[in-house]
């Protein structure tokens, strides 16, 4: 058994946490609202985040993020993509000099176009060969239930991974080990934005070929992405790619497809985004993800097109005519070998 910290307590977070208790780590959870953390220590349950869920009773926590972390032999880091480098610089004095980081957070850093991984590094270099990302098709409301539930975790130095691997593994939450920690990333960045224009054209009354055709040519606008930064194609095949992708863009759980389908509504996002607690992270994505391929000549026409809707003020109909009126492609442009 390893001494974990798991920093965030938003629904995945908390979820993580739950898992990891269960298998009889010793897990300290971090909750930025102090009643959350009491809640989660005296009464086990975080009804903000994971209502009518009943959490283990060995499950810790704190709304001081030293305290969970110090000690800690796995470090989980699952705040939104927005605050993940302040949060890290917060635990960066207290991290132990062996302890495996693991960022369960998806996402592309607004401003600077950079990749978790990036973030990360940056503020804390040492941690490097002992980073590690969790992705995959995981609604946090499921795992939290223990509801079988895959996911891989994947780090440049495959030791990493496999150690990781190794403490979460359990029968309903099968873990998978990778060694391309960019495409996983990718994958599970991009698919949130996807999951957005889905939720609109399934809003919209499309029909289920639309919605089809949405997440296949969503699926090679992530690979374009992914190998363009060097990943490796075959990544988005598995559970960050495809996986995260169907499950997200077809899950009511989801939070994006339900931004998607409030704006087939004609709902303003940003005012249903103030109104909500829990984060929708492909409307950031959104703007990161269009500046990122613009930045490497990679074309991603939906992405593109959720970023004006959300941040553009593009009309969504206007969006899908845009998309719909495009001249005809070879179907694998930009993925396979030219």
């Amino acid at each position: 058994m390893a001494k974990f910290a798991v920093v965030g307590s938003g629904a995945w977070g908390t979820a993580l946490a739950a898992h990891a208790a269960r298998l009889g780590h010793a897990v300290t959870l971090w909750a930025l609202e102090p009643d959350v953390a009491e809640e989660v220590r005296t009464r086990h349950s975080n009804s903000i985040y994971l209502p009518g869920l009943p959490l283990p009773e060995n499950l810790d926590a704190t709304a001081d993020v030293a305290a969970a972390v110090a000690g800690a032999e796995v470090v989980i880091m699952v705040p939104p993509s927005s605050h993940l480098r302040a949060v890290v610089g917060r635990i960066a004095p207290v991290l132990g000099a062996e302890a495996i980081l693991v960022v369960a957070t998806k996402g592309i850093e607004e401003g600077s176009l950079k990749l978790m991984s990036e973030v990360v590094i940056e503020t804390v270099p040492e941690v490097e060969e002992r980073l590690v990302f969790l992705s995959g098709p995981s609604f946090a409301k499921e795992v939290a239930r223990g509801l079988p539930t895959n996911v891989v975790v994947a780090a440049a130095d495959i030791a990493a991974a496999h150690a990781i691997q190794e403490l979460i593994h359990a029968p309903n939450f099968r873990s998978y080990a990778s060694a391309d920690p960019i495409g996983v990333q990718v994958g599970g960045a991009i698919k949130n934005v996807l999951a957005v224009a889905t939720g609109a054209c399934d809003g919209l009354g499309f029909g289920d070929n639309a919605r089809a055709a949405v997440i296949t040519r969503g699926l090679a606008e992530m690979t374009r992405l992914g190998v363009a930064l060097g990943a490796n194609p075959l990544t988005f095949l598995g559970l960050s790619g495809v996986g995260d992708l169907v499950l997200t863009c077809t899950g009511d759980l989801s939070r994006n497809r339900t931004l998607g389908k409030q704006l087939a509504l004609g709902v303003d996002p940003k005012a249903y985004l103030a109104s909500q607690r829990s984060v929708a992270e492909g409307y950031s994505t959104s703007a990161a993800a269009t500046a990122l391929a613009a930045k490497l000549d990679v074309e991603m026409p939906i992405t593109e097109n959720v970023y004006e809707v959300l941040h553009g003020g593009r009309p969504l109909k206007e969006a899908v005519k845009l998309l719909l009126e495009r001249g005809y492609k070879d179907e694998l442009a930009g993925i396979g070998p030219s």
